[in-house]
């Protein structure tokens, strides 16, 4: 399991190479995520409306290395955006990827654009 932790990592806006087109922003629930296959990779969207801001982080928990956080519940604490695990809730950062509540390792995350009214997603490769 710990191999597919190793297929995600942060992707920096600078170094987005390929905006992949995820799905109409209708497709996204507000204050809430889905997610999206992008080659071998699971990266949960959230649509968060409450703050009028897209993210996009890997959808595999590092805890139980389950394919959850796009079902997670999105918030912030300490006004920093975060998804909770819905299974244990771990919370990370979807900024940064941060572990919030402990000593995990880091999600990766993603940068995100909207454009004509479709949700993009930045990688690297």
């Amino acid at each position: 399991m710990i191999a597919s932790l190793n297929l995600y990592e942060t992707v920096p806006a600078e170094d987005v190479k390929i905006w992949f087109k995820a799905a109409a922003i209708s497709k996204f629930p507000k204050n809430g995520g889905a997610c999206i296959k992008y080659k071998d990779k699971q990266v949960a969207i959230f649509n968060f409306t409450r703050k009028n801001a897209w993210y996009a982080c890997q959808n595999l928990c590092p805890h139980k290395m389950e394919m959850v956080l796009s079902r997670g519940m999105i918030g912030d604490e300490n006004l920093e955006p975060k998804v909770a695990c819905p299974l244990h809730k771990n919370n990370f950062s979807l900024k940064t990827g941060k572990h919030l509540n402990g000593d995990l390792e880091a999600i990766a995350t993603y940068p995100v654009k909207i454009e004509d009214g479709f949700v993009y997603v930045g990688f690297s490769e």
